[in-house]
């Protein structure tokens, strides 16, 4: 799974997930992608799902970008543990992900194969994402303006 090396704080608060994704909104490397619409923190194991089953589907054929990582670390306490006596355990990382923002990306498929694989991938993921080509996100930006 997907984790930091080495990170400089171990443990760090919550944060927020204010506002929309002002960074990776756009399709860089491929010609489909994912894009998250709503804010959400995803787990390292929910991202390798989503790879996997993307992947599986295009049979190792084209490229995949997984433009996300999870570098967030989460504790938890454990069960019947009272108020208290410092911060909890690491328990999993997430990467934090604002509307806008896009996940994976794919290439060297077909148009089908490709938006198929990323239905598939959008089922792994706890938020609502949906299916967009590089096109789409050129031109939506271009009518806002």
């Amino acid at each position: 799974m997907l984790m930091p090396k080495r990170v400089k704080h171990r443990k760090q608060f919550r944060g927020s997930m204010a506002g929309k994704a002002t960074r990776g909104n756009k399709i860089t490397n491929g010609e489909y992608g994912i894009v998250a619409l709503e804010p959400c923190w995803i787990k390292a194991n929910q991202i390798e799902a989503a790879r996997v089953a993307m992947t599986r589907y295009i049979k190792r054929g084209g490229k995949v970008w997984i433009k996300i990582f999870p570098e967030k670390p989460v504790t938890h306490k454990p069960m019947g543990v009272r108020m208290g006596k410092g911060k909890g355990a690491l328990e999993y990382w997430v990467a934090v992900v604002k509307p806008g923002r896009v996940l994976f990306e794919i290439s060297g498929v077909p148009e089908d194969v490709a938006k198929e694989a990323l239905r598939l991938a959008t089922h792994k993921l706890p938020c609502k994402c949906k299916v967009v080509s590089r096109a789409d996100l050129e031109g939506g930006e271009s009518n806002e303006n």
